[in-house]
C-alpha cells in the first residue's frame, strides 16, 4: 500500500457509506424461496428488500451481514452463526441508494431446513417472510439486481458441490434429487440423462440395499439412495445450455 505522504487530506474525498446485503435462499414446497424484509421506514416504506443494513465502524462486513440478518428477521442466533455466508460482488453505483452514496456489499447462501423468521421485524424492517423467487413484485433499492446474480451464484453451487443431497430426505429417490436441481435451476433435466451422471460421479450417491419406494404411476418402485461422502462433484453437474430459439443468432 503506497504511503499517503504528510499531505493527505482525508476531507478532500466525499464520504460514502458501506451497507450489506442477504441474499439467503432454501428449497420450500418445491420452490426456491428467499428470505425477504418489508421496510418500515423510508426510503421506500412498505416495500419488499434483502436483509442487510450499515456497517457499523469497528465491524466487518461479514459481521455486520450476520448481525443485521438476526436483527431483521428474527431468525435465532445459533441458525445466523451457523450459515455459511459467500460473498457474492461488491456494489457500488452512485445513485443506487437516494440517501447518500452507498457501496453494498452482498452475501449469498443457499440452506435446507430453515425456520421460519420472527412474525415482527427489526431495525428497518416491519416483517419478515419467505417468498418465493418468482413471486417477489418489484424490490427496494437496487436488490431485484442482486436477487438475480446471487440466483446464479447458487445455481453454481450445485454444479460443482453435494449441496443438492441436503435437501432431500435421508433416503431419496434419483427424482426427488433431479426436483431440486430443476428448483434451483428453474429448468427440466432430462430424466435418464441426469440419472446418468449422477450415478457416474463418484462419491455423490449411495444406493441403499433392497430398499426402494412406489413413486406414483404404474411403473416399478424406485430405488432409494443416500448422500454419499463426496463433496465436490467430478466431475461437474452442469446447467444444460439453453437452446437458441428460430431466429437468434448462435456463436
Amino acid at each position: 500500500m503506497t504511503d499517503p505522504g504528510p499531505d493527505y487530506d482525508p476531507h478532500a474525498f466525499a464520504p460514502f457509506a458501506v451497507t450489506v446485503d442477504l441474499a439467503v435462499f432454501t428449497v420450500r414446497d418445491g420452490a426456491l424461496h428467499v428470505l425477504l424484509i418489508r421496510r418500515g421506514q423510508d426510503p421506500y416504506a412498505g416495500a419488499w428488500a434483502l436483509p442487510g443494513g450499515f456497517v457499523l465502524p469497528r465491524e466487518s462486513a461479514e459481521t455486520a451481514a450476520r448481525r443485521e440478518l438476526a436483527e431483521e428477521t428474527g431468525l435465532p442466533d445459533p441458525v445466523v452463526a451457523a450459515l455459511h455466508l459467500e460473498q457474492l460482488r461488491t456494489y457500488s453505483e452512485p445513485d443506487r441508494d437516494p440517501r447518500m452514496r452507498v457501496v453494498s456489499v452482498a452475501f449469498t447462501a443457499l440452506v435446507p431446513d430453515m425456520p421460519e423468521p420472527a412474525e415482527g421485524g427489526g431495525g428497518d424492517a416491519d416483517r419478515a417472510s419467505w417468498m418465493p423467487v418468482g413471486k417477489t413484485g418489484q424490490l427496494a433499492f437496487d436488490h431485484a439486481v442482486i436477487l438475480a446474480d446471487a440466483r446464479s451464484r447458487v445455481g453454481a453451487k450445485l454444479e460443482y458441490t453435494c449441496l443438492a443431497t441436503a435437501f432431500c430426505p435421508p433416503e431419496f429417490t434419483l427424482g426427488e434429487l433431479q426436483s431440486v436441481y430443476e428448483t434451483v435451476w428453474d429448468t427440466v433435466l432430462d430424466r435418464p440423462n441426469f440419472r446418468r451422471k449422477v450415478l457416474a460421479t463418484p462419491g455423490f450417491v449411495e444406493a441403499v440395499p433392497g430398499a426402494a419406494r412406489l413413486t406414483g404411476g404404474r411403473g416399478k418402485p424406485a430405488a432409494l439412495y443416500r448422500a454419499g461422502p463426496a463433496t465436490a462433484l467430478h466431475p461437474p453437474l452442469l446447467r444444460p445450455t439453453p437452446t437458441p430459439t428460430e431466429g437468434t443468432p448462435t456463436t
